[in-house]
């Protein structure tokens, strides 16, 4: 493969594939102490997470698989009844319908999650809180 090979795209060209949501995306409220920049496409959920310092995230389940990136921080991840302490750089899968939640402690915790089927909880809530927000990235054809 050579990089001669391949055009330069075009500006209007990079917003069918890339989007920044930290800048792009509003922040959508998930539950008190945690909010996200939220994205979604047909097949997945991807959520850039920002857990408040001394909140909490209920245990709860839902029926999509989740992928947890912890991207900066740490909490007290409570999986199927047991804690464990998670922090930068820990990836942490929950299979769907395992009870979790998490205890945020003197430190913001931030995490990408991606979920898989759509969470379709989540883009509600998006939609509810952004009403005239362009939703042509949260949520792709």
């Amino acid at each position: 493969m050579n990089r001669s090979e391949f055009k330069i795209a075009e500006t209007q060209d990079r917003e069918q594939y890339i989007v920044r949501p930290t800048e792009s995306v509003p922040m959508t409220l998930l539950v008190p102490g945690s909010e996200s920049h939220l994205i979604s496409t047909k097949e997945l959920t991807v959520s850039f997470l920002t857990m408040k310092a001394n909140s909490v995230f209920d245990v709860h389940t839902h029926e999509n698989a989740q992928c947890m990136i912890v991207t900066e921080g740490y909490c007290d991840e409570i999986i199927d009844g047991k804690i464990y302490r998670v922090e930068a750089g820990d990836v942490i899968y929950l299979p769907a319908n395992i009870p979790h939640g998490a205890f945020i402690l003197d430190v913001d915790c931030k995490a990408i999650d991606i979920f898989c089927p759509v969470r379709e909880d989540y883009m509600e809530k998006f939609r509810t809180q952004n009403p005239d927000c362009n939703e042509k990235f949260p949520i792709a054809p």
